[in-house]
Order: C-alpha cells, then structure tokens, then sequence
C-alpha cells in the first residue's frame, strides 16, 4: 500500500566523486569559516556534485567548481540524490 523510502545524508568529507545532493545544514559556530561557506556560495538548499576527493575536495555549487578544504568539509551536512 505504501511505498518505503530512505533519506540518506552525510557529511560531506564522506562523500565520493559523482555523489549528487542537497546541502542540508551547515554546523559550524566558527565565524571565519561561515564567512568561508557564504563566499563560495554554500548555503542551506543549495545543490552540489562531488566532483573528485583526492589530492584535494572539489564541489561544484550552482555550476562553479570550488575546491573545500577538509575542515569545512566536515561541518557541511548534505542529503544525498538517489544515483
């Protein structure tokens, strides 16, 4: 009768190239590294592409290619899209 479903998140140090989601939460009350967060874009709802993870994290946000060093990695929580 009714179809199940899954949310699946992470943070996004976890995730691997092609992952796809939304950006769900960003838990940081370090001030320097939010500025860091709002000055490549990455807000609450926004969507992002895990483009590579090694040597360094690349995103893509609103088609721009960023590159996330691991400590913010770490406090960007995101729900991934089924692949």
């Amino acid at each position: 009768m009714f179809t199940p479903f899954t949310v699946t998140g992470s943070s996004l140090e976890l995730l691997q190239p092609g992952d796809t989601g939304i950006i769900v939460a960003c838990k940081t009350q370090d001030d320097r590294i939010r500025k860091q967060l709002i000055a490549m874009g990455i807000r609450t709802g926004t969507n992002i592409v895990v483009e590579r993870t090694f040597p360094i994290l690349m995103i893509k946000v609103a088609n721009v290619s960023v590159t996330v060093n691991r400590e913010i990695a770490k406090v960007i929580y995101v729900r991934l899209f089924n692949s």
